[in-house]
Formats: C-alpha cells, structure tokens, sequence
C-alpha cells in the first residue's frame, strides 16, 4: 500500500473537540504533494492520526456556501 503524506498549509477552524481529545477540524492541506483542497476530518492533538474525513476544491466549495447560506435550519429540524 502507497504511503500517505500529507502538509496542513493552513489550519482555519476547531468545529468540536471530542471526549478523547481529536478535534474536527478545518484546515487546507495538500494530499501527496498534490494542490491543496479545504479539508474537513478530526485529528489526533499532534495531528498524526486522523479520521475519515472529505476533501473540497474551489467548486465545491462555492457550491457548498451557496447551499448554507440558503438552508432554513429551523426547517430542517437541525440543532
């Protein structure tokens, strides 16, 4: 199995903070020295492990905000 590598170009936001210490968490990263995508995942507090998580390019994003700035919460039955 190929070896995974990974660089956190930019840490944004900590979403939540689990019971054992991950947090999830918003960062730009570049996967296998590939471009760097918004990236949404927990990780362990020394950022050696982490969860299953999803990657988004600029489309995506944009698709994305779109979406959340449109979404009635109340409606959704969301808390």
């Amino acid at each position: 199995m190929a070896e995974l590598t990974f660089t956190i170009k930019k840490h944004l936001l900590v979403l939540s903070t689990g019971i054992k210490g991950w947090t999830k968490e918003v960062n730009i990263v570049s996967w296998n020295n590939r471009k760097p995508k918004l990236d949404i995942r927990e990780w362990d507090e020394n950022h050696e492990k982490m969860g299953k998580g999803i990657t988004l390019n600029q489309e995506e994003i944009i698709e994305l905000r779109k979406l959340l700035a449109e979404i009635d919460f109340e409606e959704l039955g969301l808390e």
